[in-house]
């Protein structure tokens, strides 16, 4: 039987459903615990609901014996309601160029930096870290992520070359065949790096296609590697990355259009947030919304974890 609990089908039934906390914090039950409210820190069932707090009383001897709902997810220690909570969380998973900061601020009423700090921690929740490689026919490739060179102060625009330097780059690879896609930042193009990526990803056997750059050189020993001239043609056959060039599109059009100021310390959020609506375009949006709430236990991120080396860096995205 079916235990997921009924989720709004749209957002403005998710606004109307979610503005009451007491039906938030049911529908969180229901989909947390389906089996029954159990304590977080001892596996007990003999807890005790106390309705003004909104918090459980574990009765057995240990220290911190309340708990509440959010305990153990990307919500613990959060002032912020659920009721805010879960409006934000739709509102990112189904915005296809992602909402910024500002405006989820104007939207659920709370400061700028509160909500930069919400959206990173539902960023982590939209994480899909797996060990399973890719198979069958895959695109790899790599594109670069940063500002216009003349829009760079003089001390950081290069002169003569690529105009790539002071850009961040990613990696991306692309399942044809299960239309999934992972894309990581790099710390450069060379032979090493990524190869390294593909062999880390990619059985061995599979059909992988690349562009003409020299660093994918030598894949052919342990993959069918198709090379693909973009001097002279984008599509050769079945020997394309256009997949992956569809989802560049979209990435830079997400924090281009939506985002504007990335910082590099925080870009491979943005990469989870993307690649996750990427492979799960074809769910619908309560389908998304509820894949990410079934990952929110377990994850963790603070404040201080979350600005680290880059604590002089502005939330602004």
């Amino acid at each position: 039987m079916d235990k997921t609990p009924k989720a709004p089908r749209s957002l403005l039934e998710a606004i109307r459903y979610f503005a009451d906390p007491d039906r938030c914090l049911t529908f969180m039950v229901e989909l947390r615990w389906p089996d029954g409210i159990i304590c977080p820190r001892c596996g007990s069932k003999e807890v005790t609901f106390l309705a003004n707090a909104r918090v459980w009383k574990c009765r057995g001897s240990h220290p911190s014996q309340k708990f509440s709902i959010k305990i153990g997810t990307i919500m613990e220690d959060s002032p912020i309601g659920i009721d805010k909570w879960l409006p934000a969380i739709w509102l990112i998973t189904n915005a296809k160029n992602g909402i910024s900061s500002h405006e989820l601020h104007r939207a659920i009423k709370v400061t700028q930096k509160t909500a930069w700090f919400m959206l990173h921690r539902i960023r982590l929740a939209m994480q899909n870290g797996t060990f399973d490689k890719l198979s069958g026919t895959v695109e790899a490739d790599e594109t670069f992520i940063g500002g216009k060179a003349r829009n760079m102060h003089k001390g950081k625009r290069k002169v003569k070359g690529t105009g790539h330097v002071g850009k961040a780059i990613v990696m991306g690879l692309l399942d044809r065949e299960a239309g999934h896609v992972r894309a990581t930042v790099v710390p450069g193009t060379r032979k090493h790096t990524l190869q390294t990526e593909v062999e880390e990803n990619v059985e061995p056997g599979s059909e992988v296609f690349t562009d003409a750059l020299a660093s994918y050189d030598g894949l052919d020993a342990e993959y069918v590697h198709g090379v693909v001239d973009h001097a002279e043609r984008y599509v050769d056959g079945r020997i394309h990355t256009n997949g992956l060039e569809n989802f560049w599109a979209l990435l830079k059009r997400c924090i281009k259009g939506t985002y504007i100021n990335v910082q590099p310390f925080h870009l491979f959020r943005y990469l989870d947030e993307e690649t996750f609506r990427y492979n799960a375009r074809k769910a619908d949006d309560t389908g998304r919304f509820l894949t990410v709430l079934a990952s929110i236990v377990g994850r963790r991120l603070t404040y201080k974890g979350l600005i680290g080396d880059a604590a002089l860096t502005p939330a602004t995205a």
